[in-house]
This record gives structure tokens, sequence and C-alpha cells, in this order.
């Protein structure tokens, strides 16, 4: 018994420095690097101010996230607090929702470090590329969480000086001169701020909101950080702030230096900026770290999912064999499951190598905008139930609960906004059916509760 309890609990290898760049490091990726021309594309230089409302939201929900957690640092995050104050459905929806979230975040990010492969290898198959980087990042979660905190912490720091250099190198050209004959701070105006109108300001809106996915990443880390009392009220507060900062100063540069309507879809405008400035040192530099983000993000998502698949099965809302942690401290049966349900992503980009990138980000945002209503009900149940104990949390969400219910109404309204666009609306669409599936989930689990409940009561 004490033997099989030790190897169920997560083990707190985290520091401060590693919390803040691993929640920094999974909400700056493709979206930012890559997705980012689909949203200049809908709506020209007003993507700032879309980037800027889209922060500021994510960054409500953020603190009523990180309210929850400083208060109960525990495996599972936001799924553990729906389970515990909302109801077990509640919980089942939250972490299963969430996993498949990553797991389509993980196809994606590999998807665009397969296209950033491309820049210099334009004969290699995206699908080969995506399946070598799999392999890689899969291989570094399975040694300790040490290693994948450090892992996180270097890539993130390379693309954080990376887009601070690009933000002072643009910011040089601009102010010399030496950017070429179309850069201007008038562009941002020139040929319209909302080129397509309101229309095409909300459609991009919606897109937007992919970039900030990966910020829940400050709660996932609780149960292994070091001090979670000190280390995630801080990253909550630093880590959106900073993110803000990167989006649209980066946003500002780059729209400075090149017109809106010469910004490729599809392709990444950081790259193609510096390319087209014929700086190809710049940006063959760019390419790389471009890449370092996407596999930076996907090594996030390895490493969220195997940490939610265990905190469900702590729940007892998934099978018990995934909380088994080895003796290095890795939940390797959840760990394996997402690497098999991520593999799929490679099947994805062999059968539709230029859709596929298009196809999961909007799948995602509909599972990140669940995920996000979510976050914000389960704060509004748990503060309800802390307040009938005479608890008061010590790092508190941001007008509650007016601002959960701002929150709420603009996450309805992303979606509503989602299922006005062809091209994407299938996963609005299929929303409905996704919670009813998780419900015949939930309800078949229930039947086989009790002996597994005994189990995990057990072991703990």
């Amino acid at each position: 018994m004490a033997r099989e309890s030790q190897q169920t609990e997560l083990k707190r290898g985290l520091k401060n420095r590693h919390i803040q760049l691993i929640a920094l490091g999974g909400a700056v990726g493709a979206g930012l690097f890559l997705g980012i021309a689909q949203t200049i594309n809908m709506t020209g230089p007003s993507v700032i101010l879309g980037y800027a409302i889209g922060g500021f939201i994510a960054f409500m929900i953020m603190r009523q996230l990180g309210e929850m957690v400083a208060e109960e640092p525990v495996a599972g995050s936001f799924s553990h607090f729906a389970n515990k104050y909302w109801s077990p459905f509640a919980g089942f929806l939250s972490g299963w929702n969430y996993w498949v979230m990553f797991i389509l975040v993980g196809m994606a990010e590999l998807t665009a470090a397969g296209k950033y492969i491309n820049y210099w290898l334009p004969d290699i198959p995206v699908w080969v590329s995506v399946a070598i980087f799999f392999v890689a990042i899969n291989l570094i979660n399975l040694i300790n969480v040490k290693m994948y905190g450090e892992t996180e912490f270097w890539f993130a720091i390379i693309k954080v000086l990376a887009i601070v250099g690009m933000i002072l190198f643009g910011s040089y050209l601009l102010a010399s001169g030496n950017g070429g004959p179309q850069a201007s701070i008038s562009n941002l105006w020139e040929l319209g701020f909302f080129p397509h109108g309101f229309t095409g300001f909300m459609s991009a809106l919606a897109i937007v909101m992919f970039s900030f996915g990966g910020l829940e990443l400050v709660g996932i880390t609780a149960a292994e950080a070091e001090n979670p009392k000190v280390s995630i009220p801080k990253a909550t507060n630093q880590v959106v702030y900073r993110i803000l900062i990167f989006y649209i100063g980066s946003l500002l540069v780059l729209l400075s230096l090149y017109p809106w309507t010469q910004v490729v879809k599809g392709e990444s405008p950081f790259v193609l900026i510096f390319h087209n400035l014929d700086n190809f040192l710049i940006a063959n530099i760019l390419n790389a770290v471009v890449l370092t983000a996407a596999l930076s993000v996907y090594n996030s998502g390895v490493y969220s999912n195997s940490r939610m698949l265990y905190g469900l099965a702590k729940q007892g809302n998934a099978p018990h064999a995934l909380s088994r942690i080895n003796k290095r401290g890795v939940p390797v049966v959840s760990l394996l499951l997402s690497a098999i349900a991520t593999s799929l992503g490679i099947l994805v980009n062999y059968l539709l190598p230029d859709q596929a990138l298009e196809l999961l980000m909007a799948l995602v945002v509909t599972t990140l905008v669940l995920n996000w209503i979510m976050i914000c009900l389960a704060n509004l149940k748990f503060r309800a139930a802390k307040t009938k104990e005479g608890v008061e949390p010590f790092f508190k969400a941001l007008w509650y609960p007016y601002g959960n219910y701002i929150c709420l109404a603009f996450l309805c309204m992303i979606l509503v906004i989602i299922l006005f666009m062809p091209q994407v609306n299938i996963s609005v669409i299929l929303m409905p059916f996704w919670i009813a599936f998780l419900w015949v989930g939930f309800k078949i689990s229930r039947m086989k509760k009790t002996p597994n409940s005994a189990q995990v009561s057990q072991d703990i």
C-alpha cells in the first residue's frame, strides 16, 4: 500500500521560473507566429485592438482560475474545482474537454512546425517533420518533470528574447529609414484601420482567442510547484501582461514595416517581412525561433495533458491506471495515451496537407471557449462555497461576480460569431454532440464507479 501510494503522487519539482515560462510558452506559439497572418487578412490593422480585447478577457479568466488554484494547489486544476464545487459531470466535462483541446493544439503546433521546416526544405512532406518532432518531445517528457521544466524554460527563453529582439530591430528599421520604401507607421491607418468593417473585425476575434489558449497551464503546474501560493499568483499576473506586450508590440512593428495587404495567408508574417527586406540571415534565425515556439507549445501540451488525465483518474473520472506514476514522477500511462491520440495529427497532415492547420485551429477555438466557460462557472461555484464556509480567498478574481458574467457573455458571443463563419462553423455545430458524447461517457464511467472509487481510496 505504501509503495503504491508513492507511485501515484506527483513530485513538486517546478520552480517559480519554470512556472512563469511554462505558462508563457504555452500561449506563444502558432497563434502568434502563424495564425496571426489569418487574422491580419481578416481585419487589417484593427487586429491590434482585437488582441487587446481578447487579452483582457483572457486575463480576467486567468484571475478566476488563479483564485481557485492559489487556494487549493492540486492536480487536475479547474477540473478538480468543477468536480468538487459544482458536480462530478462538470469535472468530467472540464477535464476531458481540456484534454481533447490540447490534443488538437498539439496537432496544430506540430503541423505549424512542419510548415516551418518547409521554409528550408520545401520538398519534405509536413507529416514527416510532424512524426519526427512528435517522437522527440514525448521522449523528453518521459524523463522527469524537472527535465520538462528545464526544456520548456529554455524553449520559452529563446522565443521571448527573439520577440523582444524583433520588436527592437523592427523599431530600429522604422526609425532609421532602413525598413524599405513601404515601411511607415501610416500603414496602420492609410489602407483603413477597419478595412473589412465591423464584420471582419468580429470574425477575427474568434481566431484571436486561439492565441491565448495555453494560459491555463498556470493552474496545471500547481500540483508540482515548489511554492504554489507564491508562484501561482505571480505567474497569473505577470504572464498576461507580457503576452499583451508581445502580441501588441509585435503587431505594431510588423504592420508598420509592411502593409497588411501584402501579408500572405498561411505563412509566418514575421519570417516573410524580414525575408522581403533582403535580410536572409534574420529571416532564417527567425524561422528557427518560430519553429522552437511551436515545439514549445507542443511540449507544454504533452505535459498538461498527462497531468490532466492524472487528475481525472484521482477524481474517479478516468480509469485508475492513468494515475500510475513511474519512479521519475511521470504519469507515464497518461502520457502514452495522450501521445497515441496526438499521433492522429500525423494522419491528418498526410490526408489534408493544405487544410490541416486551419481545421485544427477552428476545432481548438471551440474547445478552448468551452473550457473557459467552465472555468468562469466553476469560479462562481467555488466563491459561493467559500463564502458559505466563511473563507475569503487571498488572491481574488477581478470584479467578481460581474467579471465572470462579462467573460461568459464574451465567450458566448465568440461561439455565435464562429457559427456564422462557413469555413469553421462545423466546430460549433458539433459542440452539443460533443457535450452529449461526454455525458454518455460520464454515465458509463459512473456504472463502474464503486469498484474504481474503492481502489482509489485505498491507494490514497
